[in-house]
């Protein structure tokens, strides 16, 4: 998964966790603002490539709807300032706050430049997109948040992170619409606890840098890439654990998180909430099932010309992370018990 690294793209990657650290440890909005901004402009770069014309695309969709997001909430802050004594207006600001931090993670019902914009990104691009991206708007979130307006929003997430999914045969889109769903749990664990959050982020992201990290190695962007005669069966195999433990099905470790979210909904009594994430989780194990056992069960005759070639190292590392996804629920109910 690792790209081509040369300088230009070190200082890059370094800006962009250095704003990041400058958004979460600002004490005062202008500063979190400030964060945003370096960030945007640090990823920008790393996306765009001179000879393809997609990511160039991406890069410019991403830089627009990130620098409306950014207005936006330039405009709130200002507001914030101005009408501080003014009471009755907090609730719209927070609104607004929340609006323009939600358009900057990718959420529902914000959430349209996002599938189309990692389309056209590497996948170790669209591992930083799904995963860091998400951390600093994540954070000014839970300094201003409107609840009532959250819970819309994380139901809003659940739904159409499955509708978009459906049918999809792009690896990518299926990524970021599993990416909105899973952005409704990760909402419904901030509002509980900032430890449970970065709990849920940190297995989040484990998982999905598996699956980024294969699809790069065997070079797959399709559904139907997965069909191959002579793939590895032990590819598919560790792939089928990783959609299993993405979906949260137990005992695969992505249940772990899922299962502690939903026990703190019920315990806090968000019942209606509680049932339609389960719901949507069995509706997203349902194309990751269908996904797997097509590529199981159809085989496409090898052409030729098609050789497919993967280091060892490279298929035990996959192996190891895989063991460590299915057995990873096991050991951690032995820790909590």
């Amino acid at each position: 998964m690792s790209p081509n690294i040369n300088s230009n793209k070190m200082f890059f990657y370094f800006i962009l966790i250095f704003s990041t650290l400058i958004t979460i440890s600002s004490n005062s909005w202008l500063g979190c603002w400030i964060g945003l901004e370096i960030n945007l402009l640090s990823f920008i770069p790393l996306i765009s490539k001179h000879k393809n014309l997609l990511s160039s695309e991406a890069a410019l969709k991403y830089f627009l709807t990130q620098a409306i997001a950014s207005i936006n909430f330039l405009f709130s802050i200002l507001i914030k300032m101005i009408l501080l004594k003014n009471f009755e207006i907090n609730n719209f600001i927070a609104i607004m706050i929340n609006s323009s931090m939600l358009m900057k993670m990718g959420s529902a019902p914000f959430h349209f430049w996002f599938p189309n914009i990692i389309e056209g990104l590497s996948w170790f691009n669209c591992f930083i997109l799904m995963t860091w991206q998400k951390i600093s708007p994540m954070i000014i979130l839970s300094y201003y948040m409107n609840n009532n307006f959250l819970m819309m929003i994380m139901i809003l997430n659940a739904i159409i992170g499955i509708l978009g999914g459906i049918n999809q045969t792009s690896l990518r889109k299926l990524m970021a619409f599993s990416s909105i769903n899973n952005l409704g749990w990760m909402l419904a664990t901030l509002m509980i606890s900032e430890n449970l959050w970065m709990f849920y982020l940190i297995l989040y992201s484990f998982l999905i840098s598996i699956l980024c990290f294969t699809f790069n190695l065997l070079n797959t962007y399709f559904i139907n890439q997965l069909f191959i005669f002579n793939m590895n069966s032990m590819i598919k195999i560790s792939l089928l654990i990783n959609f299993m433990s993405l979906g949260g099905l137990p005992p695969f470790l992505g249940f772990f998180p899922k299962w502690i979210t939903i026990n703190f909904l019920i315990m806090n009594n968000f019942y209606f909430i509680s049932f339609i994430f389960v719901m949507m989780s069995l509706i997203m194990l349902f194309f990751y099932i269908r996904i797997i056992y097509s590529s199981i069960m159809f085989n496409y005759l090898k052409l030729k010309w098609f050789k497919f070639y993967m280091k060892n190292n490279s298929m035990s590392l996959i192996n190891f992370f895989s063991m460590i996804s299915l057995l990873g629920m096991i050991i951690s109910t032995f820790f909590f018990m």
